[in-house]
This record gives structure tokens, C-alpha cells and sequence, in this order.
């Protein structure tokens, strides 16, 4: 919701908004202009013309109530999307994991190339330090979420499907429920339009060939891939901080091979590079531009964020909240922190998801050393019968040699600042309030508590 008030903000609209508690976004915000109130209150929307509201957000909410009584319009992000995004070229990013990362880095490519594309990526983007921004470009590249349906009030040129799997439950039962989903997305497609999907994902290649049967374009990308129409070869690299590989593309049906240099590590990064990169050209990018303009990318926030370092330890902040996305962050990990002492601190994030994916976190930790599990998250949810614990779930990874329920996050954090040595490496795992572990840790390790 924050990207959506920074475009309303930056195209000369009055804003204003409320949040249960002030954080960065909100007083960024309020920095630049818009009106921000703590806490939900009827007295909020005075003066309001359209309330626009997060899938968070409850019938029973007083300003949802004030509005509906005052008949003013309310919009969810579904509903607000093709208002945002008239008369723009569309390339949106969806997947179950790398959107954040794919849709970054198709703005920074087109960013640093001329082009000046408006964009809502769903983190803070450390090359502009904001997650959202009116262009004066005709491109406007957006993350498109599948909660809520926000990705069907898209209408894209070029959409992206990065990879799909069961994510969730709470919405999307099943994974044909999702699969459903994504097809309708890429159904969005006007016929000349482009599909690019990941040749390595199995249900990403499925809707690929549906739409290649049907005659209308698709590009495929992937690792290695000799059937992909994008893919990266020979990822060799002495710098742990880098991923270094061969891009091959076809043009005029000549394969064509150029080095690129990513400066994010994990085989899912060159993947969400090499979707960008597929991305960018067809909007009219050549790769000579494009290459330059990659090794240059500072990542986003929460997305493998480095929050510090003190006494000796490396603090990492990581969204990652499905075990695949756990899984592959730690694998980065471990690449870049080759002798390290990884210690992965996780809180689940709601209940539905940890419930139907119990048995997949067990076994997403292999490359930690240590692994720390704290109360879930719960989010819009409210615990049902049968629902594990943090408890429940530490004793179900108990193949880990170590894996531990730590509690709240205070005392996660006092049981890391009793732990940790000089060289190891946390990575907080959270879709939540746990990066204020890290932020604890630091401090205790600096000695300012």
C-alpha cells in the first residue's frame, strides 16, 4: 500500500493513511507529503474521495465502515491497479518466489538505460532507496501478487512468471486453486503480448506451452537449459560476493553468448537476472545496454539485506518465508560464506501456510549450522485446533543437528547474544517483525544495552 500511495503522491494526488504502529515506510511518507495517522479511526477519512485498502484489512475496520456509510468508493488493490496504470506499457512479475528481485532489477536495467519506467516493487529498492515512482517513461513495471487476485487488475504487455507453487492455503486450497490463478494472470496478455517463463519450473513451462500452442509469443529462460530461449551457462566465479556466467539468447536464430556479472550470488538469482534480462529486451533494451546496467544492481531490502556487523557478526535480514525461498537463500549463503558459522533464525508466518508446509520446512535448514525457530507470525490469521507450534516444528526438523524453538523475539535475541562467536553469520528468515532480532543482537553486540 505504501508503493501505491508513493505513485498517487508523486502524480500530484492528497494523501493520507493509517497503520497500527509508525515504521520507515510511514514516516518516508510523511516526510514527502502525505498525511499519516496512528491507529484506525472513522474520523480518518474525513474529506476522503476513495478509500483504498490492503487484504488485510476487515469489514469491521472503522474506516471501511465509515466509508461504506459516507458511500465513498473502496478500493482494494485489485480495484486500484488499472487506475494506476493507464495508458502505460505494462511488464508485471509474478511468481511464487523472486518477484521482489525480478521486478527490481527489470527497473534498475531500464532505469540506468534512459528509460525512466514508473514501477511498485514490493521492497525498497537500495539503488533509489524507495519501493515506488511516477516515471516519465511509457514503461511501468510492477510486482504482481497473487493474494487477493491483485495480479488480475493488471492488463500487462509482458508479463513474467518466475515459478508457482503452493503458497497460500489460506486463499488457494489446493495448487490447482493457484495454478487457475496464474493462468487466468497470463490470460491478461492481449495475443501479441509476451509470456516469459522460467523453462526450469515445471508449472511456470506448463502455461508457457499452453500459450505457445496457441500461437501467441512466450520466451522460456533457465540454467543450462539448451530448450530455453534465455540461459546461463558456465557460472564461474572467484568472488564470493558475485555470480559470473555466460547469457545465451537467440537473435535472427543464431545463438548469441555475452558474459554478465550479477552482484547477488545463488543459482535463483541468475535465474531472476536472466528473467530481467529476457524482460528488458523485449521491451527494446539491447543487451550491450543492459550488461553494464546489471553489475551495478544493489539488491532490495529484506532480500538477503546485510543489517550489520558487530563483534565479529554478520546480521542478514531475508524475507524468505516458503522452504523453497529458505532453502535457496541458504544455499546463496553458503557460497558467499564459505567458512562462516551459519546461524538461520526463522518465524513462521501464519498458520495456514506452516501447517500445510510442515514437513517441506523440516529439511529447508541442510546448509545452517545452527537453526533457531520462534513464535509463528500469525498475520491475518488466528491459530485453529491441530495448528503446530514453534515447539511442534522445532521437533519436527529434528533430523538438523541442531534445531531449537527459541521463543519470543526477545529471547531468540538473548539467546543468540549468548551464542554467537566472532565470524558467524545470522540470517533472520521473516515476512514479519523479526528483523528487530537483528537490530537487538546488534545492539547488544555493540554494547549500547
Amino acid at each position: 500500500m505504501s508503493a501505491i500511495a508513493r505513485i498517487l503522491l508523486e502524480s500530484g494526488v492528497t494523501v493520507s493513511g493509517s497503520d497500527r504502529q509508525a515504521n520507515d515506510m510511514t514516516r518516508a511518507l510523511q516526510r514527502d507529503g502525505a498525511t499519516i495517522f496512528i491507529g484506525h479511526a472513522a474520523e480518518n477519512i474525513k474529506g476522503a474521495s476513495a478509500l483504498l485498502i490492503s487484504s488485510a484489512v476487515t469489514d469491521d475496520n472503522p474506516e471501511v465502515v465509515a466509508a461504506r456509510s459516507a458511500n465513498i468508493p473502496i478500493l482494494d488493490r485489485r480495484a486500484a491497479f488499472p487506475l494506476l496504470l493507464s495508458g502505460k506499457d505494462q511488464i508485471a512479475v509474478a511468481g511464487t518466489h523472486g518477484k521482489t528481485t525480478t521486478t527490481a532489477l527489470i527497473v534498475h536495467l531500464l532505469r540506468e538505460t534512459g528509460r525512466d519506467p514508473s514501477y511498485i516493487v514490493g521492497g525498497v529498492m537500495n539503488n533509489t532507496g524507495s519501493n515506488a515512482h511516477a516515471g516519465k517513461g511509457r514503461a511501468f513495471v510492477v510486482e504482481a501478487d497473487e493474494y487477493g487476485g491483485m495480479f488480475l487488475g493488471l492488463a500487462p504487455r509482458i508479463a513474467v512468471i518466475t515459478n508457482i507453487e503452493h503458497d497460500h492455503p489460506d486463499q488457494f486450497p489446493t495448487l490447482q486453486d493457484v495454478m487457475t490463478a496464474f493462468r487466468q494472470f497470463a490470460a491478461r496478455l492481449p495475443d501479441d503480448g509476451t509470456l516469459i517463463a522460467c523453462a526450469d519450473d515445471p508449472h511456470a513451462l506448463t502455461l508457457a506451452h499452453e500459450r505457445k500452442d496457441a500461437g501467441k509469443p512466450v520466451l522460456t529462460y533457465g540454467l543450462d537449459n539448451p530448450d530455453a530461449d534465455w540461459s546461463a551457462i558456465d557460472n564461474e566465479s572467484d568472488d564470493a560476493q558475485v555470480s559470473d556466467f555466460m547469457v545465451r539468447c537467440f537473435r535472427h536464430n543464431l545463438p548469441v553468448r555475452k558474459r554478465a556479472v550479477l552482484p547477488l550470488t545463488g543459482t535463483h538469482n541468475i535465474r531472476n537476472a536472466l528473467a530481467a534480462l529476457a524482460a528488458a529486451h523485449t521491451y527494446g533494451v539491447t543487451l550491450e545496454e543492459m550488461l553494464p546496467a546489471l553489475r551495478t544492481f544493489q539488491g532490495t531490502g529484506r532480500r538477503f539485506e546485510v543489517m550489520g556487523q558487530a563483534g565479529g557478526v554478520t546480521v542478514i535480514s531475508d524475507y524468505g518465508h516458503h522452504p523453497t525461498a529458505i532453502r535457496a537463500t541458504l544455499q546463496a549463503a553458503r557460497q558467499r560464506y564459505r567458512q562462516a558459522t551459519l546461524w538461520a533464525v526463522w518465524q513462521p508466518h501464519t498458520y495456514s501456510r506452516t501447517r500445510l508446509l510442515a514437513d517441506q520446512y523440516a529439511s529447508a535448514f541442510g546448509d545452517a549450522d545452527h537453526v533457531l525457530i520462534t513464535d509463528i507470525y500469525a498475520a491475518r490469521e488466528r491459530p485453529a485446533p491441530g495448528d503446530p507450534s514453534g515447539a511442534d516444528l522445532a521437533r519436527n526438523a529434528a533430523s538438523h543437528p541442531d534445531t531449537r524453538y527459541s521463543g519470543g523475539l526477545d529471547a531468540t535475541a538473548s539467546l543468540l547474544r549468548r551464542e554467537v562467536r566472532p565470524g558467524d553469520v545470522v540470517i533472520i528468515f521473516s515476512a514479519g517483525d523479526a528483523p528487530r532480532v537483528g537490530e537487538m543482537l546488534l545492539k547488544s553486540l555493540a554494547g549500547k544495552v
